[in-house]
């Protein structure tokens, strides 16, 4: 290589900055100023939230000194633990029934083509777009109508579970996209069967994309109301639909201390998410 192309190609590689217009000075401040607005209006209320629920005023906006009574309180009601093992249990079953069922159809996606394979990954993904007071009456009207069901835990977790699923299956086939089959046909080039290519090859690597899905799974179970409050039924009450009673009486710090637990263990399982996927990714 010459001189002349060595220096072409290292002009070639230089990024070249471009030096800032009197506009882009005006603009810079603005920006900054807009986006601590965003930031403002999205979190002041949380805060705000989490703040009054640590106040001994039995009001919800006036602070009267720093107290934890309000958790103590939270977790002698009796309405509030029947609701809380209510809640657990929906989004545990659904978590499991949605992790399972995700996972199969995103290897089934992954491995077969097969026709109408686009409109059914299409259909897959409506869930994720629908607006969930559509899902909560379409729901209502096939569970109570069709299938005949009486309103009540069952109910809510098929509901959580149908709107789980492409969750759990989107998630299990980002992982997929990149997994490289050669892996699988070498294992069955020496002799595994195709049930242990999968347990000992397959799973293995897709593991941490079926956690993920399955936690982010149970997390919007967790705090999902549209969808739960058309398909309850006596004695099924969630959290969620808890302090939507609790509300309708009045805000109290009681409703803030839960609602703060509640974004706290929904913040926990997200992160635990994003890390898996993070781990995933490298």
């Amino acid at each position: 290589m010459n001189e002349r192309s060595l220096s072409t190609t290292t002009r070639a590689t230089v990024p070249i900055h471009r030096r800032a217009t009197l506009w882009d000075r005006l603009l810079e401040p603005v920006l900054g100023v807009n986006a601590c607005f965003i930031y403002v209006f999205l979190y002041m209320p949380i805060v705000v939230l989490i703040a009054f629920s640590f106040s001994a005023s039995p009001f919800s906006a006036v602070w009267g000194g720093f107290s934890i009574d309000w958790y103590i309180q939270l977790f002698q009601d009796s309405e509030i633990a029947r609701a809380l093992r209510n809640t657990l249990i929906v989004a545990s079953f659904s978590m499991l029934f949605a992790t399972i069922i995700g996972t199969m159809t995103a290897l089934a996606l992954s491995k077969f083509q097969f026709r109408g394979r686009n409109a059914f990954e299409t259909t897959l993904n409506l869930p994720i777009v629908i607006p969930d007071i559509v899902q909560g009456i379409s729901l209502l009207m096939f569970l109570v109508l069709v299938v005949h069901l009486a309103l009540g835990l069952p109910t809510i977790i098929i509901a959580h579970t149908v709107f789980n699923i492409s969750y759990v299956a989107v998630i299990v086939r980002a992982r997929l996209h990149g997994f490289d089959r050669r892996l699988e046909e070498a294992a069955m080039d020496l002799g595994a069967t195709e049930w242990q290519t999968f347990w000992k090859i397959t799973f293995p690597l897709i593991w941490p994309g079926i956690l993920s899905g399955a936690l982010l799974a149970f997390t919007l179970s967790l705090d999902e109301f549209v969808v739960t409050f058309f398909v309850t039924g006596p004695g099924a009450t969630t959290l969620p639909i808890q302090v939507y009673s609790m509300v309708k009486r009045g805000v109290t710090p009681e409703i803030n201390a839960l609602a703060t637990l509640m974004l706290v263990a929904s913040i926990l399982l997200v992160t635990l998410s994003i890390l898996l996927q993070r781990r995933r990714s490298s």
